[in-house]
């Protein structure tokens, strides 16, 4: 790490505020990086973090009143041109890449293509300077292949590339979001020494992340953020992991309580869905089991491996070990396999990964299990249509009319068709992940009881969400992921939302009884509770 002398910042954000139809989600935060560091930015879920970076980014306008310097020159924040030419560059956690392009291809995106004297393509220039950059990272692969075939440390790489390559002619300031969340420990390490190449070559760094040994591995300062507001920014080694847990969270980090481990295991012939041994993104060995008529939530920060586990579990992810649903065992990397099996899986992101936006309500809803809706003459169209305006009505969508367009629904709305695409399976196994995102409070309610009806219809139901609140208004118990493993499942009676907060920024040795072993029959991942 670099050592700083008390210079102007090289990069001054003040007065930054930002609101949401009237809900603040940032109030007057100021942010200062010295040249040649590394900045740590962190704060629990929901802190302003994500905001921040996108103001900067130029994807939100802050609020009037805030200004921001980069080297000495003054430019307008909420502008993505004007953020660019200042010399900011960006790498957001999804990256931003094409996952069926080359390296190649990803790296001109944006940028063009270099071209030969007649005006076609110079792929031989192209290809001699994607081997020189990448291999300044530290890179070799087939720059060719497809980089969704790639590992996910090569794919970050690439992108970190794209964002700095040519960092001499502008590029002053990296902002890196949550760079290592699907990353396994190894190709982690890989890329600290990534950043750290970036870094000593005269790119300022501001690093966000959930993961405190990263901070104090990569960085030489790091800022606070709490419900919006700046709370601190201290040097890194005059820091402690528990000092810096008591500025995210407010509190000094008590470990959790052995009253809320669990101890009751089910019968064999209630169980309805069963992960033992699971590994894959971000995700060590995972083991759980969901009881019939059971809601089980798994709470973790961004980068634990939450946001992997229900792809893993449904197969639409890579995977290794055993999912089963009741006593039936579901082939890895099928989601057919997963469905026939009896499980029923709905997206965080519906837009991108469920939802036909420009087909019908009829047509997104009957498209999970079309033989109930066709005879032997083809498509039964009044049939189709009494089956779908049971559900819309049942579900309370609105409008009830199974001939709009989805794109023409509120967001809620959309996730009410989700859920009833996925509950007109009839599912032995309900999985859920982020099932109330970005929907407003009525519409939150009236999914939550939509997903108690399905537990008390003989479903298990697994709930993969940020919030804790609504992990411990939903839940009976719920597995906490830290840094790809569950440290430990917990009764949800008598929880906190800070208590659930507490687990999440723990270390991954932290189990319920406090220690950093705990026998299975109290707290084992495995464990499941009696059911609702």
């Amino acid at each position: 790490m670099a050592a700083h002398t008390e210079e102007a910042p090289l990069l001054r954000i003040a007065g930054l505020s930002k609101s949401f139809a009237g809900t603040r989600a940032l109030t007057d935060v100021d942010l200062n990086l010295r040249a040649g560091e590394i900045l740590g930015l962190v704060g629990q879920n929901g802190s302003g973090k994500s905001t921040l970076i996108k103001v900067l980014a130029g994807y939100h306008r802050p609020d009037p009143g805030a200004t921001a310097v980069l080297a000495g020159e003054e430019f307008a924040l909420g502008d993505a041109a004007g953020a660019a030419d200042a010399g900011l560059r960006f790498v957001h956690q999804d990256l931003g890449l094409v996952p069926s392009l080359g390296a190649l291809d990803n790296l001109a995106l944006g940028r063009g293509y270099r071209r030969s004297r007649l005006g076609t393509i110079s792929w031989r220039a192209e290809r001699e300077a994607a081997v020189e950059l990448l291999g300044q990272l530290g890179y070799r692969f087939d720059l060719t292949r497809p980089v969704g075939e790639l590992r996910a440390s090569e794919r970050t790489g690439i992108a970190i590339a794209r964002a700095v390559e040519g960092f001499t002619q502008g590029a002053r300031v990296l902002v890196l979001d949550e760079p290592t969340a699907s990353l396994p420990a190894a190709e982690a390490d890989r890329l600290f020494e990534v950043v750290r190449r970036v870094n000593a070559a005269g790119v300022a760094i501001v690093y966000v992340s959930h993961r405190f040994q990263e901070i104090f591995e990569l960085c030489d300062r790091v800022t606070v953020l709490k419900d919006g507001a700046h709370v601190a920014t201290r040097d890194v080694p005059d820091l402690t992991e528990p000092g810096l847990v008591r500025l995210t969270i407010g509190r000094d980090l008590e470990g959790p309580s052995a009253r809320h481990a669990t101890a009751a295991r089910s019968e064999e012939h209630d169980v309805a869905l069963r992960l033992r041994g699971l590994v894959g993104e971000g995700i060590e060995p995972f083991d759980l089991e969901v009881a019939r008529g059971e809601i089980v939530g798994v709470a973790g920060v961004t980068g634990s491996g939450r946001e992997s586990l229900g792809r893993l579990a449904f197969g639409s992810l890579p995977r290794a070990g055993l999912v089963e649903v009741g006593s039936t065992a579901v082939t890895a990397g099928s989601p057919v396999a997963s469905i026939a099996a009896g499980m029923a899986y709905v997206p965080a992101d519906r837009l991108s990964n469920a939802a036909f936006v420009d087909m019908t309500l009829r047509e997104n809803l009957t498209i999970s299990r079309l033989r109930d809706v066709y005879g032997r003459r083809g498509l039964l169209r009044e049939r189709e249509r009494q089956e779908t305006l049971r559900w819309l009505t049942d579900l309370e969508v609105k409008p009830c009319d199974p001939e709009a367009r989805l794109a023409t629904l509120s967001g809620g709305n959309q996730q009410k068709v989700m859920l009833a695409r996925a509950l007109r399976l009839g599912p032995a196994a309900l999985v859920l992940d982020e099932p109330t995102q970005g929907v407003d409070v009525g519409a939150k309610r009236t999914i939550h009881d939509i997903v108690r009806r399905a537990a008390v219809d003989g479903a298990g139901v697994l709930v993969l969400a940020t919030e804790s609140e609504e992990l411990l208004a939903l839940c009976d118990r719920v597995a906490v992921m830290v840094a790809g493993r569950c440290i430990g499942v917990f009764a949800t009676a008598g929880l906190t939302a800070d208590d659930l907060t507490e687990l999440t920024m723990g270390t991954a040795g932290t189990v319920a009884d406090g220690t950093s072993e705990a026998p299975t029959d109290s707290v084992g991942a495995g464990s499941v509770g009696a059911g609702r």
